[in-house]
This record gives C-alpha cells, sequence and structure tokens, in this order.
C-alpha cells in the first residue's frame, strides 16, 4: 500500500467511533482511500450526503435489470453479453438455455462462475461438480469445461483478465474466517465423469484469446483424464457455507466480506448476518466516498435492505467519484431496524480501474435509478 500522509485528527462536532454513536441529527460520510483498505476520515453533516434533487452526466449511479437480456439461442458462454468490462475485469451474464454441446477454454485468464438460478453438472479436465444456485466455481485460466443442464441456468461470468484468483488475507482472524477452505469442493474422476467420456465421437473446443475465438475440433472427447495430482484445480463454493464476520457494536465496511481477489479487483459476498445490537451503532451500510474503486453489486436472492425497488437478478453499479449509500427508506431504520438479521444474499465487484458498460446491459437500464436518492427542494 501507498504510504500515505496520515495524521488522525479531530475537528468540530464529531464521533469518538466510525459508524457510531453519531453526533444526535447527523449523518456520516465516509472518504477513504484504496477502497475500505486505505486511510479514511468520517464527515458528520446536517442532510443526507446523497439528498440531491437532480443528477446530469455520465458519472450517476446505473441500475441494470439482468432478467429483461435477450437470451442467446445457443449454449456457448463466449457470446454471452458483456455486462461490464475494462482491461483487468470482463462481467457477463449467461443464460444457458440448454446443456452444452461444445467445450469451453479461457485463454485470457481465470473464469468465476456464480450460478444465479439453476442447476446442472460441470465437466472438465479434472473431473465431475454438481452445480446448484449459489455455488461459485473458479475455473483457472487454460482449463475445458462445459455444464449439462435439464433447465435453463443464469450464470453471472467474471473473467479474471491476465491474472488469477487467490483468497484473500484474512489476517488476524485467522485462515478459518469467513469459509474453512477444507469446505472448497474440487471435481472428483468419479462414475458421473467417467459416463460422459462415452460415446466416443467429434467435440469441439472454443477457446477465448484475447476476446477473439479458435476452435479446436477433436475426434474424441477430450474430458478424458483418468486421474490427476497437484496443487491447481477449479473449486466450488456455495453461498451458504460463508460464515461473515460480524460485529454487534459497529457496522463493518463490505471489505470484510470478501471472497475472492484478483489483480485490480476483488469480489465480496453478502449473506445473511445479525444486524448490530448497540443502540448508538448505525445499522446501514454508511454513506462513503469509494473514489479509488468502481462498485458493482449483483442481487441474488433475499430482501436487499439498503436498497429500494431491487430484485433478484438486478445490478448497480456507482462508478467511483461520487457518494452513495443507503435508500432514503432504508436509511429510516439507521439506528433501529424490525428485524433481528438481514437476509440478503448478494456479489459485490470492486474494480479499482473504471468500468465501461456493454451495448446490451444499456438496453436494460433502470434509467431513474439515480433519482430513487432524489429529495424534493424545500
Amino acid at each position: 500500500m501507498p504510504k500515505y500522509i496520515s495524521f488522525p485528527r479531530v475537528e468540530g462536532t464529531a464521533s469518538r467511533q466510525a459508524h457510531a454513536d453519531l453526533p444526535k441529527g447527523t449523518y456520516e460520510r465516509e472518504l477513504g482511500k484504496e477502497g475500505f483498505y486505505g486511510p479514511s476520515t468520517q464527515m458528520y453533516h446536517r442532510h443526507p450526503p446523497t439528498g440531491w434533487t437532480s443528477w446530469k452526466g455520465p458519472l450517476r449511479p446505473r441500475a441494470f435489470d439482468l432478467t429483461k437480456l435477450e437470451p442467446p439461442r445457443g449454449s456457448d458462454p463466449w457470446a454471452a453479453p458483456e455486462i461490464l468490462g475494462n482491461a483487468s475485469l470482463r462481467l457477463r451474464y449467461w443464460t444457458l438455455p440448454k446443456s452444452m454441446t461444445e467445450l469451453a477454454r479461457n485463454a485470457d485468464g481465470d473464469e468465476l462462475l456464480f450460478i444465479h438460478q439453476g442447476n446442472g453438472q460441470f465437466f472438465c479436465d479434472y473431473g465431475h461438480l454438481a452445480l446448484a444456485a449459489g455455488d461459485y466455481v473458479v475455473i483457472p485460466r487454460g482449463t475445458m469445461w462445459r455444464i449439462d443442464c435439464a433447465a435453463p441456468m443464469s450464470v453471472l461470468l467474471v473473467e479474471a483478465t491476465g491474472s488469477s484468483y487467490q483468497l484473500p488475507d484474512r489476517g488476524i482472524v485467522g485462515a478459518h474466517a469467513i469459509f474453512d477452505p477444507a469446505i472448497l469442493d474440487v471435481p472428483a474422476i468419479d462414475t458421473e465423469f467417467r459416463a460422459q467420456q462415452e460415446p466416443a465421437g467429434e467435440w469441439r473446443v472454443n477457446v477465448k484469446r484475447r476476446n477473439q475465438i479458435s476452435t479446436v475440433t477433436y475426434p474424441f472427447n477430450p474430458l478424458d483424464a483418468v486421474g490427476w495430482h497437484g496443487d491447481l484445480a477449479p473449486v466450488k463454493l456455495n453461498v451458504k457455507d460463508i460464515r461473515p464476520l460480524a460485529s454487534h457494536r459497529a457496522h463493518l465496511p463490505p471489505s470484510a466480506h470478501t471472497t475472492f481477489v484478483a489483480d485490480r479487483f476483488v469480489v465480496a459476498t453478502f449473506v445473511p448476518r445479525p444486524f448490530e445490537t448497540d443502540p448508538g451503532a448505525i445499522k446501514v451500510p454508511f454513506f462513503h466516498n469509494n473514489d479509488d474503486y468502481d462498485e458493482v453489486i449483483f442481487y441474488h436472492a433475499g430482501d436487499f435492505f439498503s436498497r429500494d425497488n431491487i430484485k433478484p437478478g438486478m445490478l448497480t453499479f456507482h462508478p467511483s467519484g461520487f457518494t452513495h449509500g443507503p435508500h432514503p427508506k432504508a436509511l429510516e431504520s439507521m439506528l433501529e431496524q424490525k428485524k433481528p438479521a438481514t437476509d440478503e444474499f448478494a456479489v459485490m465487484i470492486d474494480a479499482r480501474d473504471a468500468l465501461d458498460v456493454g451495448p446490451a446491459a444499456a438496453g436494460v437500464e433502470w434509467a431513474a435509478y439515480a433519482d430513487s436518492w432524489k429529495t424534493e427542494p424545500k
């Protein structure tokens, strides 16, 4: 991390603890560097920092209903529409209408699948995994794979372009916090895997390199391994196996829920957790200027307590450079929640470099999303 000029001070009326015991009648806003990892300052305002009355220009917060995307005709993941992207990250939304009849191989970087809807069987060089909604599957760069599904599936594809997925450094909480690495499933050379090797016949592999597709044809199924050993393989993790860090006295930042890291971006997972119980602790995400990262959230399931009019299958995009935080309806419960715990499941991506919106996403945008924070002039 860069060596920032850092000198903790207190000026004016302020809380002695971030995210708790706010001065009466104030709203907290965090200004930070390096997302939530670097130095930061908490400001205390008389009005909600998102209480704008209008918004003009390209920096606006954006929301997309990915369930309205036109489904592809085939089952090729590389034909899935790109939602957001930059040089380090490509985010696609894939509706898999039927089982794949050809293999896929990404030569541009590791691939992360998040199964939003449906279930199926995943076959790759290393063997077989059963898939269900809520599964993450990390696929190392260069792995050949395909999915068999009994019904259509919806999958979020997150490519770590030119890099690899790793587990986050959990620091003083230890390697077993959030999820124990022992819970990670790896493909098995099992009965299902051996069965898919027959019957013999021609198979094609669609290889993506520099976002261009090459097709390699084999007179046999190349997923014909009889065994392997080593420490490189796809891994699977279901969101229900994630045990989130929690603090009953102060709201933790999203970075506490980091699941995977890659070069220039991180992937975090929001899963159900108890609300803070300390009377002075804020119980909604705090307003913040995430000025070094673009923030993306894909909503998987549940009640998204900090957002209004957001449903499963939608995605929000908050470019760096402006303050964002809970919607006005959620803000009403800033210090007291009606329920003991959240019940949301969501995938968050924080990207260090600016993301571009793909044409397909622009066609399913909720254009009035920026107005969902709007307050009327007095």
